[in-house]
């Protein structure tokens, strides 16, 4: 065969595949109606490279087609080409165009906030509540707790100043977490240190409830360079006397449980005059939860969850006893009425140890309810007929524990992988949790029916998940229920007194 001949049969082949470029971009460019023409220049625009075309099915993607290898930008209304790698300058990427969404619902979200067209429920109002209330549709229980709701809706956040003799330190350490003690007088705070490590100290909330809010550090503040994992209030001497911590072990150094007064982070020492120290630390290794008992058949004892095991301490006598598990403790709760220690796991288990039997008992599990995702919290109820716990998958859920079944599922809850903790509020009848999205939601404990929706004042980051305390008596025995919000260096307030003003304007006492 002669190579003219050969050539000559190669080449139809060579002129279909030289045509299927034109095939290609004929049939993006019939699919793409509004913008064909920007389809052949929009490699480059302005430095803006798209990377992802998966967002487009999210922001009018009913009206606007996906195309393979192109991102469609809603602002613009044009579509981007992919580009392969990642070396470009201005990368479009999957990440960018969420955050940017993310940003964007935030920012609508804090505008409405602050013009207060927020409702806690569809068609419920100040004057619609007020003309149930009067015509006697509702019943005392009923009406406190959409009395409740409505303040929610319309409380208004206002910053607090803290005040510390060391006020360079506060604008440059990071709230990590808030707790508040029982009689809400007080607030435990942990904060990361530039440095590395954290530091940790107590604020006194006295002057919460004044117009324009205040707070002050107590002068004594505690440095660590290893990790808090745990952090609960302890009532060794009094009602919340000490502070329970578990520290991470780091290098040569072992984890520990330290019991500190929390008398050492209030007053002054005089000069030339050692500071008192810890009362107690006890070296557990690898402990991811705590819990201080208030039961009276385990008196002066605290309990911390570790890997693959539940260790019971008590305080006074030093005596431990252990119980193993199938995996790692997460979060824990002492019962006060029945003698209980209720632990959720990694795995997703919850069960309570029954502290009357031994650790090397076959009969020491009392109660087993299944979570699909680790537990990160629970929170016993008051009459300790119901548990309400969450987990990494994001689910809420309100356990019976006459029939270990689940009555109520949350909704709106996010979280993947953080260890974030729960708040429920029976007197309000409110539920409280920050999802790792930066949201704080508040649900309404008696339908779950999602109140209100707190958009955090920075931008969404998972290095800025912020740290809430809820409370019936913010600010002491004479406070208002309120909300405080830990962020970054900044401390805010959400308070039923800020919202008076306005529920007043409508005839609502």
């Amino acid at each position: 065969m002669s190579k003219s001949s050969w050539q000559s049969r190669r080449r139809p082949g060579r002129r279909g595949r030289q045509q299927n470029p034109w095939l290609r971009q004929h049939s993006i460019q019939r699919y793409a109606t509004e913008v064909p023409q920007d389809l052949q220049d929009s490699d480059y625009e302005d430095g803006e490279v798209a990377s992802t075309s998966a967002s487009s099915s999210t922001t009018g993607a009913s009206s606007v087609p996906d195309l393979p290898g192109y991102y469609f930008d809603p602002e613009k209304k044009r579509y981007f080409r992919l580009l392969p790698g990642h070396n470009n300058c201005n990368p479009l990427t999957k990440e960018s165009i969420r955050q940017k969404e993310m940003e964007s619902k935030r920012l609508k979200l804090l505008e409405e906030d602050e013009q207060k067209k927020k409702v806690a429920r569809m068609g419920f109002n100040a004057s619609s509540f007020l003309q149930k209330s009067r015509l006697g549709f509702l019943n005392v229980t009923s009406y406190c707790r959409l009395a409740h709701e409505l303040r929610v809706s319309c409380m208004e956040r206002k910053k607090v100043q803290v005040q510390s003799s060391d006020p360079s330190a506060l604008a440059s350490d990071r709230f990590n977490l808030i707790l508040a003690d029982t009689n809400s007088d007080r607030l435990f705070t942990v904060n990361d240190v530039k440095v590395g490590g954290s530091k940790y100290g107590i604020i006194s909330l006295q002057g919460l409830n004044t117009p324009t809010p205040k707070v002050n550090m107590h002068e004594n503040l505690y440095f660590t360079n290893r990790k808090v994992n745990s952090v609960c209030w302890a009532s060794l001497n009094h009602l919340d006397s000490h502070i329970l911590l578990c520290l991470m072990g780091l290098a040569e150094t072992p984890g520990c449980a330290t019991l500190l007064p929390a008398s050492l982070f209030a007053g002054s020492h005089p000069a030339g005059t050692d500071r008192p120290g810890m009362l107690c630390s006890f070296r557990i290794p690898g402990a991811w939860s705590c819990a201080w008992s208030l039961n009276i058949q385990a008196n002066n004892c605290f309990s911390t969850g570790l890997s693959r095991r539940v260790l019971l301490t008590n305080v006074v006598t030093g005596h431990r006893q252990t119980y193993g598990t199938n995996s790692d403790v997460l979060a824990q709760q002492f019962a006060v009425m029945t003698p209980l220690l209720f632990n959720g796991s990694r795995s997703g288990e919850i069960f309570a140890i029954d502290l009357r039997s031994r650790s090397q008992g076959k009969g020491w599990k009392a109660t087993r309810l299944f979570h699909d995702s680790a537990v990160t919290s629970m929170q016993i109820l008051q009459e300790e007929q119901c548990l309400m716990a969450s987990d990494m998958a994001g689910k809420i859920k309100l356990w019976d524990l006459r029939t270990t079944k689940c009555i109520r599922q949350y909704e709106g809850h996010v979280n993947e992988y953080a260890y974030l903790p729960l708040h429920v509020h029976e007197e309000e009848g409110i539920v409280v949790a920050v999802g790792q999205d930066c949201y704080t939601r508040i649900w309404s404990l008696h339908d779950a029916h999602l109140l209100r929706t707190i958009p955090s004042p920075y931008p969404t980051s998972k290095a800025d998940i912020p740290s809430v305390a809820f409370s019936s008596r913010l600010g002491g025995f004479r406070g208002a229920p309120g909300l405080l919000m830990a962020i970054r260096q900044d401390l805010y307030c959400f308070s039923y007194s800020f919202c008076r003003d306005r529920l007043q304007k409508c005839g609502f006492e």
